[in-house]
């Protein structure tokens, strides 16, 4: 794989068996193109819960409907475009997980973590159906410190 450009496809079914596939491929993508194991990691746990939210509220657990997600490399800079085929959402409406009355439950927290993870996160609505989430990330001089940081 070259670092400097690359695109990558992948569709899969919305099943939760196939989340790992996408998050493994992101891992070696952002290891090939130089970034550190921790910041690999912490990009794939962004992916991991992209995919995770097209499957689950996006496409309902539909296993008819798919999940698209590419990857492009472009001069140290990943871009990730995750789309579902469901009937979309309101990001605006989304609780704050660190609220008070939501501190203590056990999910509702993917959006939270996908932004801290990378550099920027927006959710469009193509078509008026489906979601589209694309997230960046500079790779260049990046380390895992400072996916938590």
């Amino acid at each position: 794989m070259n670092p400097e450009s690359e695109h990558i496809e992948i569709t899969i079914t919305s099943r939760f068996e196939n989340i790992e596939l996408v998050q493994v491929i992101a891992e070696h993508i952002c290891e090939c193109a130089g970034l550190d194991d921790d910041g690999s990691h912490w990009v794939g746990m962004a992916v991991r819960e992209g995919v995770a939210n097209a499957i689950k509220h996006g496409n309902r657990l539909d296993t008819r409907k798919r999940v698209f997600t590419t990857f492009d490399v472009k001069n140290s800079n990943l871009a990730i475009h995750i789309r579902d085929e469901g009937d979309g959402f309101d990001p605006e409406q989304v609780a704050d997980p660190l609220s008070p009355i939501n501190i203590m439950k056990t999910s509702g927290r993917g959006i939270f973590y996908m932004k801290t993870f990378m550099d920027e996160v927006d959710f469009s609505f193509p078509d008026g159906r489906g979601t589209e989430l694309v997230m960046r990330k500079n790779l260049a001089g990046r380390n895992g410190a400072d996916a938590t940081d």
